[in-house]
């Protein structure tokens, strides 16, 4: 490799599960965090920051385990600025293939203030640390912690002294996202100028996203010359959380025109991150948020629907496969167009003409605007007065006893109407709803996922009618059923039935095959 290739190589340090997990809420069990670290492994993460090994017997294990089985990434563990912490985290990451202590101190005048120490007796600390930290392992980190708002020559100093200690890593963390990016760039700047040995070490970014900035300050210090950027999946971390791996990596990936950087991410795998970390953490991705948010591929505008349907580059800058996902969505609500109904009616398989368009778009705007969403299942809904097929009572709830309480077995003795003729069964599950949903499975067979299950009360007071929704996936279909009852459970049979006749409608479906390119 050339030493220009190797300047716009840009490591992408991995915190999800220190910083990550320090997010109120979000502690995951060792099974997770394996899960996490083999993920983060295999999409090409070079350094994970797998925990803090002092903090809990749990956390040790955690990084023991993940150093352990990591095959490709520098496996790292967080430590103060300590011998009992460092030599706990040393513990814990030398069992991996590449080890990496990482210690830090807060070198701010607030932070100073915590252990009460004066410069020089900072100074001394850093000294002594990080040489023992190195005498351990000869990949170390270190961090002056609230860099940003350390006095600029003192800031100076104490990199300096770490360079010196051994530290083959200085990162530069903005812990409480106080800077602006021309201010993270600076501060790059100013340090790789103006520090003896800046030129041997790497320098890294940490930046926190309390005031939205995180990832346009990280991308501002790589330009200064920072090449590592620790970031977490989803931004997870304290607080207002930190950079995102997803933005970094996509911004560097489709404006590399100006920034001409390279990552070993494999970014196909990068939703299937986003939603394992949503998972385990659970903490949901806001439907807005770059790259991985529900919406970030989706369209709902008309004008912007007809664009997409003509040429997807009018208003996507990345395609939806880059980041894992198989599609674009075009979300069909009150502001969609002409176009994009009778693009989502070929694909359920209806094929209409402009009159037939005219009046049905009519309908679908009424519909579009009492509901935030409109679904498949309502846009079959709306062709059935065309629809040659059976109508969508196929099957319907005769009679429904149940069986529950503390005693159980939870028991659902059903009736079903199916084509006109009834049928009996008797089903025992887990719980009373899952006894009438699996009575109804047996009677009408279905490989449908339950995506949602909701319970809404309609009214206040004991005597409240519930609405139940339920939402079934099956071959890529997906239907809802809706029922009201003030019997919770009869509402949920009737909504899961609901559902089923729809499935049934959608399987005499099929969609026109894709037109070649």
């Amino acid at each position: 490799m050339t030493d220009a290739k190797a300047q716009d190589r840009v490591l992408i340090f991995d915190t999800t599960l220190r910083d990550g997990e320090q997010s109120p809420g979000a502690t995951m069990t060792l099974e997770e965090k394996l899960q996490i670290a083999q993920l983060l492994d295999e999409m090409g993460v070079d350094i994970i920051e797998a925990g803090f090994p002092i903090a809990s017997e749990g956390d040790f294990e955690a990084v023991t385990r993940i150093a352990q089985i990591a095959q490709n990434a520098v496996i790292c563990g967080l430590a103060r600025a300590n011998f009992k912490d460092i030599d706990r985290c040393w513990e814990a990451v030398r069992h991996a293939k590449q080890p990496r202590i990482h210690t830090f101190i807060g070198t701010s005048p607030l932070h100073r203030a915590i252990p009460n120490l004066d410069q020089d007796q900072m100074a001394e600390r850093i000294h002594e640390t990080v040489s023992h930290a190195r005498d351990l392992c000869d990949n170390v980190q270190w961090s002056p912690m609230d860099a940003t708002r350390t006095e600029h020559d003192y800031l100076c100093r104490v990199v300096e002294i770490a360079i010196k200690a051994g530290a083959t890593t200085i990162n530069i963390p903005d812990t409480v996202g106080y800077t602006a990016p021309r201010e993270s760039a600076g501060l790059i700047r100013m340090l790789r100028e103006k520090v003896p040995g800046a030129d041997t070490i790497t320098f890294a970014t940490h930046c926190h996203n309390d005031l939205g900035m995180a990832t346009a300050n990280a991308l501002a210090a790589v330009e200064a010359g920072a090449r590592q950027i620790e970031c977490t999946i989803n931004g997870l971390g304290e607080r207002a959380g930190n950079t995102a791996l997803e933005e970094v990596v996509m911004a560097m990936k489709v404006r590399n025109d100006i920034m001409p950087y390279r990552t070993g991410i494999d970014t196909t795998r990068i939703m299937q991150a986003s939603r394992l970390v949503a998972t385990v953490s659970g903490f949901p991705v806001q439907f807005n948020k770059a790259i991985v948010g529900k919406n970030a591929f989706a369209h709902e505008s008309g004008i912007h629907q007809d664009g997409m349907l003509k040429n997807a580059e009018t208003f996507e800058i990345m395609r939806p496969e880059h980041v894992g996902l198989n599609a674009t969505s075009l979300v069909m609500g009150k502001h969609s167009g002409r176009a994009a109904l009778r693009s989502k009616l070929a694909e359920l398989g209806y094929g209409v003409g402009d009159n037939q368009l005219n009046d049905v778009f009519v309908r679908f705007k009424e519909l579009a605007d009492r509901k935030k969403e409109v679904f498949d299942d309502d846009l079959i809904a709306l062709m059935q007065d065309t629809d040659t097929h059976a109508a969508n009572d196929r099957v319907q709830v005769k009679r429904l006893r149940v069986v529950c309480g503390t005693d159980g077995p939870q028991t659902a003795e059903m009736t079903l109407v199916i084509d006109g003729v009834e049928h009996e069964v008797t089903s025992i599950g887990d719980g009373p709803v899952d006894a009438v949903f699996k009575a109804v499975q047996s009677l009408v067979p279905n490989t449908a996922k339950l995506n949602l299950y909701q319970v809404h009360a309609v009214t206040e007071g004991t005597d409240a009618q519930a609405t139940v929704s339920v939402r079934l996936e099956e071959g890529g279909k997906i239907v809802t059923g809706q029922s009201a009852d003030t019997d919770t459970v009869v509402a949920s049979a009737r909504a899961y039935v609901n559902a089923i006749n729809k499935l049934l409608v959608r399987r005499l479906k099929t969609a026109p095959e894709a037109a070649s390119a």
